[in-house]
């Protein structure tokens, strides 16, 4: 029997992807890449804001067609949209015939199977499953970078956010169940670690006893060395980091590792302090402003990463004002924007003044037109020095793409490599020769 499978959304929602399809490839079933020779078509869906209901919506719709044109008979939506939606789910989106909320993954083979189950819904309350066991097998589309959770769910309260409702609250994997993992990945050829959770820096703050991400990235780094003895060894990197919770200990660890990439990802939404204070968020512009120093003199050659919201209810001229000239102080190597995303189920949307779509829109272009600049501007520093690279596909002759240290996969710019011969999932030196806004060019050093 053959299975497709798409999966949107974040980096989490990848990793449940992988386990969902190693489940069923360990069953006997055969992942295919064309959705018409598919029996079983599988959608992991992601509804963190507007676009991504819109996208996971109409991704269903185009792939209930093969239950027309195609051998598909079986159609599973999986993940966060069932969970947000699930009273009305079922009626909504009739082409489906089987719904699997965060906390039901460990169902898709009876789901796929056409098991007579008792429900087409299968809505469990989120984060009670207990967090996949280390041994079990996923199948990863990128056999040299591996996403590995490190949690699930979210503690926090953010007024713009539906995680917590989605994933439920913080749960951390035991550090040995992670460890364990991150050995079998190593053994299979990975050469990049990225660990990510809803908020990676409070990991182990709810396990007994407790533990911490600065204790972890050692017992991580330790593993990553002893695996590759004779040979460099694979990075580590952690995304999705909390202002609240990053402390000088993960500082530290990162400087005196030198496996763990020097990249900070810390998402700050915004730096006007009245709006924080309606995010949910509990600092204020300074903290920030002192919390990035921190990270730049214990970290020397950190590359920090951020996310933003513009239009948040209540944001005026002037804190707009004040949001871009935070980010032309603060200077960051990437940028992330978002529009605020309106829904009823959200705290956020009982806030008063709301800002149009129309001047959301307008100051999104504004702040990416000066991060453009910023970006561009660092880039062109890296002009004739020589940087570790990570190749990693090779999409026409005498021509690889890679990234370095300070580029994550998939939200980061990329390195473009001219070079005749290259082996796919290995680190080389580049000299880099030129620059964009957002990606850099080398050669072979």
């Amino acid at each position: 029997m053959n299975v497709h499978f798409v999966s949107l959304g974040c980096a989490r929602n990848q990793v449940d992807s992988e386990t969902m399809m190693g489940r069923l490839q360990s069953a006997g079933w055969v992942i295919t890449q064309e959705p018409a020779d598919a029996e079983v078509i599988v959608v992991n869906t992601c509804s963190f804001i507007e676009p991504a209901v819109d996208e996971s919506i109409d991704t269903i719709l185009a792939l209930a067609n093969y239950k027309k044109t195609g051998v598909c008979r079986r159609l599973i939506v999986a993940g966060c949209l069932p969970e947000r939606y699930r009273a009305d789910i079922s009626g909504e989106l009739p082409e489906v015939d089987v719904f699997l909320g965060t906390g039901a993954f460990d169902k898709i083979i009876d789901a796929a199977s056409e098991v007579d189950m008792q429900s087409a819904c299968l809505l469990p309350a989120p984060g009670q499953e207990p967090l996949r066991d280390d041994g079990l097998s996923r199948l990863r589309p990128t056999p040299h970078m591996a996403y590995v959770k490190i949690a699930e769910g979210c503690s926090r309260s953010c007024t713009y956010c539906v995680i917590p409702k989605l994933r439920g609250s913080r749960l951390s994997r035991m550090p040995d169940n992670i460890v364990n993992e991150v050995q079998l990945l190593l053994q299979s050829g990975v050469r990049e670690l990225v660990l990510v959770a809803q908020d990676t820096t409070a990991y182990g703050r709810d396990l007994e006893p407790a533990s911490d991400l600065a204790s972890l990235l050692t017992r991580i780094e330790s593993a990553a060395r002893e695996s590759n003895q004779d040979k460099t060894p694979p990075w580590i990197r952690f995304l999705y980091g909390h202002p609240e919770s990053i402390g000088e200990s993960v500082l530290e660890t990162v400087a005196s590792l030198p496996a763990i990439c020097p990249y900070f990802d810390i998402p700050v939404q915004h730096a006007a302090d009245h709006l924080l204070k309606r995010m949910g968020r509990h600092y204020c512009k300074a903290d920030l402003i002192q919390l990035f120093e921190r990270i730049r003199s214990t970290v020397p050659g950190a590359a920090l990463r951020t996310t933003v919201i513009v239009g948040f209810p209540g944001e005026s001229d002037e804190d707009a004002a004040e949001l871009k000239e935070f980010v032309e102080h603060v200077r960051f190597d990437h940028l992330g924007i978002f529009r605020y995303s309106d829904s009823e189920d959200l705290p956020s949307h009982r806030l008063p003044n709301h800002v149009s779509t129309e001047l959301a829109e307008e100051r999104y272009h504004t702040l990416m037109a000066i991060q453009a600049d910023i970006s561009r501007k660092t880039n062109e520093k890296y002009i004739g020095e020589t940087l570790r690279v990570l190749v990693e596909e090779k999409p026409e002759e005498n021509l690889f793409i890679g990234r370095t240290a300070f580029q994550a996969p998939e939200v980061d710019g990329i390195t473009y490599i001219n070079a005749s011969r290259l082996d796919i999932g290995t680190f080389t030196n580049v000299t880099i020769t030129d620059s964009y806004e957002y990606d850099l060019v080398g050669e072979p050093a």
